[in-house]
């Protein structure tokens, strides 16, 4: 299946045709004001090449090629340009062409030619119409220019071609439209408390952290109040672990290829690595890992076992590597170089629900006490079987182990969403969701079921009845990234963490000079 994001509106397409999903009022007035955008950046730079603006979650953006970089004054003049067309009450139209007519209408547009061209022979192609505006649009809209009343441009950003850093870099207007004034006066309000709480700001004026461009992107230093912030939370959660049974092991930071290509990471995940070395020239070709689960499982393959031995849960505090592009960084929020609470469970399929049911209770129970439970949501996330390069196992594998979790988040009464391809590529997982202060949503923490790597390293118990069995697996984290976590804590507190997390308990002040001796003895003995 394929995802386009691309003519305005979410098309979804598989081989047997398009699927086009609807819209509510308000991402219809939003979709709207991105073509009004557009209509406004054609009038005040004519050279300007279009390429997709749809409506998001909290707005709007389009992308746009340009020779010009767009500056806050110029997204003031837009903005009265898109007053202009409001006021010129504009009717918006739609109309259909065949592909060669779609073609020869956008043929000053690339961009728009190559989303004709990338759409299924039998697709619907439609466009529409403002004025002497016309796009490439699958719809909604609203009737006319003067129902979008309420709106504001917000910022001007960089953005790869469809999201792929080796396609050109456009630059993106991102804005936002709601259906009355009152609403969009207290959005705008929100958006600056927002801009306060951010961490890449906040986390660095409280000299939590801080990037160096030298030492490269997506690498932060953590300072020594957030590096006592990190070690408060390892601490916690090593020792709350520990309390349920978990076994620490501490595992090489790399690895030869061969390890890799025995899990499928090589295949799978190759992109996203660092790879020490060339295939081609060198004997050995190492790697950064970027997960622990391959190293993890020698513990359990250091000698045979037995269903005595399990379940058999090992965590680990690990440094983890992963080669993201340099787009999608963010502070600390998605970086290449990261903390994780990553541990492995090994298990019967007897004690698989019990046992996942003890992962997401600790999850739950540290976003509790952290006070980040109430802004999370739950996600199912499920193969893709219409794209199964992306996977290992056999269709009867993925169908057994989705209806085990499905099973299991019934029993456990979870409401969650339905993410169709999010899965990894050897397994369904719980993906457990929680939204940065901007509305950016990220993956906090995982709980994943596998029944495929354990065949492929060979991992097997004797069972009761004498015979040997694979186990399942369960891939979890406990609070997930802990610089990610640390973000978020610090925008949930606007810095003021709990006492309890605080990296500046108490301080001292003298009320005059002749008292400083006094205070620096009160300093030893609390530092003692």
């Amino acid at each position: 299946m394929d995802i386009i994001r691309t003519l305005g509106v979410f098309l979804v397409y598989k081989k047997k045709g398009l699927i086009k999903m609807e819209m509510n009022e308000l991402q219809t007035l939003r979709h709207s004001a991105s073509h009004m955008l557009a209509q406004a950046v054609k009038r005040l730079y004519p050279d300007t090449k279009l390429a997709i603006g749809p409506a998001i979650d909290d707005g709007f953006y389009y992308d746009f090629d340009t020779e010009h970089t767009f500056t806050p004054e110029d997204l003031e003049a837009l903005e009265k340009e898109m007053k202009k067309i409001a006021k010129e009450n504009l009717k918006i139209e739609r109309f259909e062409l065949s592909r060669a007519e779609a073609l020869e209408l956008m043929k000053d547009e690339p961009y728009k030619v190559e989303l004709i061209n990338d759409l299924p022979e039998d697709a619907t192609i439609s466009f529409y119409k403002q004025g002497d505006f016309v796009d490439l649009c699958a719809g909604p809209h609203v009737n006319y220019t003067s129902k979008v009343k309420a709106y504001k441009l917000l910022s001007a950003t960089g953005a790869y071609w469809r999201g792929n850093e080796k396609n050109k870099m456009l630059q993106r207007i991102y804005g936002t439209a709601f259906l009355n004034k009152a609403d969009l006066e207290a959005h705008l309000e929100q958006l600056e408390e927002a801009k306060k709480r951010d961490h890449n700001k906040l986390g660095r004026e409280l000299e939590l952290f801080t990037t160096v461009d030298y030492i490269g992107q997506g690498l932060p230093i953590m300072l020594p109040k957030g590096a006592r912030v990190i070690q408060l939370l390892q601490r916690w959660v090593e020792d709350e672990e520990q309390k349920r049974g978990w076994q620490l092991t501490k595992t090489p930071l790399m690895a030869k290829s061969d390890l890799y290509k025995i899990s499928g990471h090589w295949d799978h995940y190759k992109e996203g690595m660092f790879i020490l070395g060339d295939e081609e020239k060198d004997k050995e070709v190492f790697a950064l890992r970027p997960m622990t689960c391959p190293f993890q499982y020698q513990a359990f393959l250091n000698r045979g076992r037995s269903y005595r031995d399990l379940p058999m849960r090992l965590n680990e505090t690990s440094t983890l590597f992963r080669n993201e592009a340099s787009g999608e960084m963010h502070g600390l929020i998605r970086v290449r170089q990261f903390t994780i609470s990553e541990g492995h469970l090994m298990c019967t399929p007897e004690q698989l629900e019990e046992e996942f049911k003890g992962c997401l209770e600790l999850t739950n129970y540290m976003l509790t006490t952290l006070g980040l439970i109430e802004d999370v949501s739950y996600r199912f996330s499920k193969w893709d079987p219409d794209d199964r390069e992306k996977y290992i196992g056999t269709e009867e594998q993925w169908d057994e182990a989705q209806d085990t979790m499905e099973k299991i988040l019934k029993d456990l009464n979870i409401d969650y969403k339905v993410g169709v391809g999010e899965a990894a590529f050897y397994g369904p997982k719980l993906d457990i969701q929680i939204k940065n202060v901007h509305g950016k949503e990220d993956t906090l923490v995982t709980i994943q079921i596998d029944q495929m790597l354990a065949e492929k390293f060979g991992m097997e118990y004797v069972d009761k009845d004498g015979t040997k069995k694979n186990p399942y697996i369960i891939h979890r984290t406990s609070i997930g990234c802990y610089e990610r976590t640390l973000a978020l804590l610090i925008e949930k507190y606007a810095g003021a963490f709990p006492v309890w997390l605080a990296p500046v308990q108490i301080k001292l002040l003298p009320i005059a000079d002749r008292h400083l001796d006094y205070v620096y003895e009160i300093k030893k003995q609390l530092e003692a």
